[in-house]
């Protein structure tokens, strides 16, 4: 199915179809990818456009996103579902895009929605044209492409992560529309902490926040200015629930967050397990929580139990794959675990002083013992002379060494705590500091 983005459509087009961005400045999100100076933007600003398969969740704007990449680099725009298509509309596709290319010399982009859907006989239909450049290949997957695509159709393209959207990317996105010629141009009046709420309703999702924003536009009622307005109650009715289960800004937000987050730190799996569901049940992002949990494995635990940071990664992994309901159950298991791990903030201490301290002394050189010296050069000017290889050292320890700048090489960051893991990384530390104090090699003195 082609879709021209050249022409205007006729009749009447949603709020998210005229609100598509017409430069890379106006896509919101991503800036890790289409920021100045990052990949994705290089390679349209330099006409060297690539295969690529696009991976994130439903509503940050892989869609969006590869039909800006279509006009960017003026391409026809073809676009299959995997769930809706099958080999005979990819051998048509193919044939459209050749044809054009001979007739016209106008090359197409093909985007590919859900393209895990596809078998690996589908999959491996698009290697030929992708390889003769029949036309750009973009998949878009809401699934591990590692797991869930051919080797040989990842192998022909590069994989880019469409991170979710945040509720200051979606309060941009409605107030261009509010301000847009495409959206309402300063028709509509939409008070600040009512965008606040849409943006936090919409999950995430773009799309979704746009529909909030237009059928609440229909609801709305002229303002003391003569200016349509959407009010709480209007916007209530849209969403058809509480507005209090979307108050993610608000101060009992906060105070929740800090309440799950003092509780884990206190130990408490029944208190931690409460402000979960108190959240959960509020409408707050389950992934939200998930990065939280992980913060809190570093801040509060640390190496008293390393297993929990992984334990917070694998429930962050779960409520992506499985979503809600389902993934929530993890992310209930993280917060018990964690609660009842031993704690330590050693680490976080630890960093938190060394980052200070980079911030207000000077820039120290590396030790030229330390150096890399992978030229001749390098070597006649001493660097990496004298580095004790550590491996053939006893015990793989090279006793009397040091690696931090000789003026602050009595430094002491990390001080592992008496509970946990750490009392024995705190055993360990205390034999190799006399092991150095005994050493007849030591580097300064």
């Amino acid at each position: 199915m082609q879709d021209s983005l050249f022409e205007d459509q006729p009749g009447f087009r949603p709020l998210a179809a005229r609100m598509r961005p017409a430069s890379l400045d106006d896509y919101v999100g991503q800036l890790h990818l289409v920021g100045p100076g990052k990949p994705l933007r290089r390679a349209v600003e330099q006409g060297q456009l690539h295969s690529m398969i696009l991976w994130g969740p439903p509503g940050v704007g892989k869609t969006t996103f590869a039909r800006l990449l279509a006009s960017l680099s003026d391409l026809s725009f073809e676009t299959i579902s995997a769930v809706l298509s099958g080999v005979k509309e990819i051998r048509a596709v193919v044939d459209r895009a050749r044809n054009r290319k001979q007739s016209e010399g106008r090359d197409t982009l093909l985007f590919v929605d859900e393209v895990h859907r596809f078998n690996k006989s589908q999959q491996d239909a698009f290697l030929p044209h992708i390889e003769d450049g029949t036309f750009i290949f973009v998949g878009a997957t809401t699934e591990n492409p590692s797991f869930e695509l051919n080797s040989a159709l990842l192998s022909r393209t590069r994989v880019y992560v469409l991170k979710n959207l945040d509720d200051d990317d979606i309060l941009r996105l409605l107030e261009r529309a509010l301000a847009s010629s495409d959206g309402f141009a300063g028709r509509l009046s939409v008070p600040t902490d009512v965008l606040e709420l849409m943006a936090a309703a919409s999950g995430g999702d773009a799309r979704r926040a746009l529909n909030i924003l237009e059928v609440a536009a229909d609801l709305a009622e002229p303002d003391a200015d003569g200016r349509d307005c959407v009010t709480h109650g209007q916007l209530e009715q849209v969403m058809q629930t509480s507005l209090r289960r979307f108050d993610k800004g608000g101060d009992v937000f906060y105070d929740q967050i800090s309440a799950l987050h003092k509780s884990v730190r206190g130990s408490d799996p029944d208190g931690s397990l409460y402000w979960l569901c108190r959240m959960l049940d509020g409408g707050c992002d389950p992934l939200y929580v998930a990065r939280r949990l992980v913060r809190i494995a570093s801040e509060d635990i640390g190496n008293a139990d390393p297993r929990a940071l992984q334990l917070s990664m694998d429930a962050w992994d779960a409520q992506e794959r499985l979503g809600s309901p389902e993934g929530e159950l993890a992310l209930a298991q993280a917060v018990t675990y964690l609660a009842m791990c031993p704690k330590s903030n050693a680490v976080y201490n630890a960093f938190n002083q060394c980052m200070s301290d980079i911030r207000q002394d000077p820039d120290f050189e590396v030790p030229v013992h330390l150096r890399n010296a992978p030229t001749k050069l390098l070597k006649t000017m001493g660097h990496g002379e004298s580095y004790r290889y550590a491996h053939d050292e006893p015990d793989a320890f090279a006793a009397g060494e040091a690696y931090l700048p000789e003026s602050i090489h009595q430094r002491r960051y990390y001080q592992p705590v008496n509970r946990g893991l750490e009392i024995k990384l705190a055993e360990k530390r205390e034999r190799l500091d006399q092991l150095n104090a005994q050493s007849s090699r030591k580097r300064y003195s």
